[in-house]
């Protein structure tokens, strides 16, 4: 069996996949519209990744992966998350995002600021749209200037970071624009 493995499971939202090897959790994919296209961008991503049970330990986080796509808070912060080979910046982004408690919101801006600068936003937007763990590291949380939801990579952006932030009680005063 390869060092990195992943299992698929189901959620509110749709299917999802997780990947994990010998030091925590490295991968979450958000349901891609189907099965089939899951399976090919774990492989795409993991080179030599195979198919395989969940561990316990894993089977605890799809648990509670599962019960917050559900709608009960659970800020998963606690998750060990193996994320050799992201950046010290990628890093400190997804720590600050890792603090946003289920229900709330923080801006591009705002955590830019904790890192140094405003100036920073574009490069927090960035790392975020790298994110390796959504929903462990809550990507979704993260709006764009004026509460916009900014950008989602996920399948269905920006509806399925709309409806994740729903499902978590989230108050996001949005109506797109003709322009949205």
């Amino acid at each position: 069996m390869s060092d990195q493995v992943y299992a698929l499971f189901d959620t509110a939202i749709g299917t999802c996949a997780i990947a994990w090897g010998p030091r925590g959790i490295n991968a979450v994919q958000l349901p891609m519209g189907g099965v089939t296209q899951i399976r090919t961008r774990m492989q795409q991503r993991h080179a030599g990744i195979t198919e395989a049970e969940p561990t316990p330990q894993v089977q605890r986080v799809i648990g509670r992966i599962r019960a917050l796509l559900a709608g009960q808070p659970d800020d998963l912060s606690d998750i060990e998350l193996d994320l050799d080979g992201v950046s010290p910046f990628q890093r400190g982004v997804y720590d600050i995002a890792r603090r946003i408690p289920p229900g709330r919101t923080l801006t591009y801006g705002d955590i830019a600021k904790q890192l140094g600068g405003v100036e920073l936003s574009r490069e927090v937007g960035q790392a975020l749209g790298r994110n390796p763990c959504p929903i462990v590291v809550p990507c979704h949380r993260v709006l764009a200037a004026g509460n916009k939801p900014g950008g989602f990579s996920a399948n269905g952006g920006v509806d399925t970071k709309l409806k994740m932030l729903a499902i978590e009680g989230a108050a996001v005063n949005y109506t797109p624009s003709l322009f949205d």
